[in-house]
């Protein structure tokens, strides 16, 4: 039985005062749900340039809420009856698990349905495919290459599509690290995130979160592999409005300096491998080691977001040190990706009784 009724929940005109008990999860996730639901409900998640800072603040919330209810045995089967179709033209761990994992536990079912596989493989319009599977699903993750493939589909779908990672993009891993920055330093405003490497999909991702969650991003790479200029100048924008700091630099040591958090990833992504030995000699004085980590906070912590290639982009004394939460990461990507599951794809009775 529930402990109120929704219609005066706390956060939605009410003074009702919530009394505690056993239910208090069920209460505290109902308006955690219904705060990320009323915004991302049929909305695709593609990237964060669309999404504001509390809207984001709120699904890293909901992202809490839902790890607290996993944890405690809470059942909160919030997309019962509900599928997702999980397309993937890129090899994946942490995704495919993940997501598979997290819609079973909303007490949904998810599909794997490999790019090669699907008649897009064999020349399908992408137009057409979308509009089919918006008639088998209730949602889509894609896990692919161009950001444009991923556009496309979500212009012709008609259900939720969420992007698992592609190129440009990868906002699914940028909320589950959020997660863990609170976890860890117990706030995201002025904390400052110093990403050493490549100028890839989450560094562009982290430039469009950072200032909207209140954040410091600094950002060295190679000339040459910097993020996308217009990620820049958005970062720079917000940074503006939020009064926080944008650096984007090719002086690992001047982005580390004092830092709260140091992140890297691999070098050679999928895609890149015909430029690996480039890459490898362009980014050698971009290893996060024990000599760059002393520039940082003494209480800092890394991330990664795997796999990772110790002895390139990480010394393994750093990945496998006290400061690595990297498999704290890792875990949340469950927690941050049932959020954005549960506040897109989720219906209105998933605010009753039964939650």
């Amino acid at each position: 039985m529930a402990v109120w009724d929704m219609n005066g929940a706390v956060g939605r005109g009410s003074s009702a005062v919530v009394p505690l008990g056993s239910n208090y999860l069920s209460v505290r996730l109902q308006n955690a749900l219904w705060a990320s639901h009323r915004v991302m409900a049929g909305r695709d998640l593609l990237h964060f340039s669309d999404i504001g800072g509390e809207d984001l603040r709120n699904l890293v919330h909901l992202a809490g809420l839902l790890k607290e209810a996993q944890k405690t045995h809470f059942t909160h089967t919030l997309l019962a009856g509900k599928t997702l179709g999980m397309i993937f033209d890129k090899s994946s761990t942490r995704t495919r698990v993940s997501f598979e994992v997290g819609m079973l536990q909303l007490g949904g079912h998810a599909l794997f349905l490999p790019g090669s596989q699907l008649q897009t493989g064999r020349g399908e319009p992408i137009s057409d495919t979308a509009q089919v599977m918006s008639r088998y699903v209730d949602g889509v993750m894609i896990r692919t290459y161009r950001q444009a493939d991923v556009e496309e589909f979500a212009d012709c779908a008609t259900v939720p599509v969420i992007n698992g990672l592609t190129d440009e993009f990868h906002p699914c891993q940028l909320l589950a690290d959020a997660l863990t920055i609170l976890e860890h330093k117990g706030r995201l405003e002025g904390v400052t995130v110093a990403y050493v490497g490549d100028g890839n999909n989450l560094a562009n991702s982290w430039l469009q979160l950072a200032p909207k969650l209140g954040m410091n991003i600094r950002v060295a790479t190679p000339a040459g592999y910097g993020p996308l200029q217009a990620v820049v100048e958005e970062a720079k924008f917000h940074a503006v409005q939020s009064g926080t700091q944008v650096l984007v630099t090719t002086d690992p040591e001047r982005a580390v300096a004092d830092a709260d958090v140091i992140y890297t990833d691999t070098w050679v992504s999928m895609g890149d491998e015909a430029e690996a030995e480039e890459r490898l000699e362009r980014f050698a004085g971009y290893q996060v080691n024990a000599d760059l980590c002393a520039c940082a906070k003494a209480d800092y912590v890394f991330m990664h977001c795997l796999p990772a290639h110790r002895g390139e982009e990480v010394a393994p004394e750093i990945i496998d040190g006290s400061h690595s939460i990297i498999f704290d990461q890792a875990e949340n990507r469950l927690h941050a990706q049932k959020a954005v599951l549960a506040a897109t794809m989720a219906d209105a009775g998933a605010f009753g009784e039964d939650l």
